[in-house]
């Protein structure tokens, strides 16, 4: 079922479906921001209405080729920046309530992942609880890897060949040495932080 104002109503739920992936809506209204462009003016550009470009930005539309094509001249890209295949795409995500009941009633740092593992490399999150005064070897995460720590909540204390740091919320750490490098919760609260790693692939060819 057509919509002669430029796209196809939603009503096409298999089109919907297919193009879903694509996210269409959401890199049409990404490259508008980009270009700093009010609806009213990309009408003017391309000759569609501004309500149409609305819709399409919102997914309430699917556009057709054509109306795809004269919005892609505006924006210097081709049809392929809105279907090109994706090689990899992955989302983990750990909820603020599995953190907190994991926190309770520990005696030393608990490691929480906040991202599935994966044999690729890639970046690896964790969040770090400290119970107060509760230590760490940063090797015992990082290994033979560089990266780094962000304070969320209470005092972190990093120690490294002499060098003492008071971390507090809101700072952040980064860590590329083959020293040992301690970090130590201060005060009588809990502290929270977060620790992201870049991994080696270990998939053996």
């Amino acid at each position: 079922m057509l919509d002669w104002g430029g796209g196809m109503t939603k009503a096409v739920s298999y089109s919907q479906w297919f193009l879903e992936p694509y996210c269409i809506g959401m890199k049409l209204r990404t490259l508008r921001t980009q270009k700093r462009l009010t609806l009213a003016r990309l009408a003017a550009e391309t000759g569609l209405s501004a309500a149409l470009l609305s819709k399409l930005e919102t997914d309430r539309m699917i556009p057709t080729l054509s109306t795809l094509a004269m919005i892609s001249r505006v924006y210097g890209v081709g049809l392929g920046y809105f279907f090109s295949e994706p090689s990899r795409h992955s989302i983990s995500i750990t909820r603020r309530a599995h953190l907190e009941s994991e926190s309770r009633g520990i005696d030393g740092p608990r490691l929480t992942p906040l991202a599935a593992p994966s044999e690729n490399g890639g970046m690896t999150a964790q969040a770090i609880d400290f119970p107060p005064g509760g230590m760490m070897n940063a090797s015992d995460y990082l290994g033979n890897s560089s990266g780094m720590i962000y304070v969320i909540e209470g005092q972190l204390q990093l120690d490294a060949g002499g060098m003492r740091e008071l971390l507090e919320p809101g700072d952040c750490a980064c860590l590329h040495s083959e020293m040992m490098v301690m970090f130590t919760a201060q005060g009588k609260q809990r502290c929270r932080a977060l620790a992201v790693v870049q991994r080696p692939c270990t998939v053996q060819k």
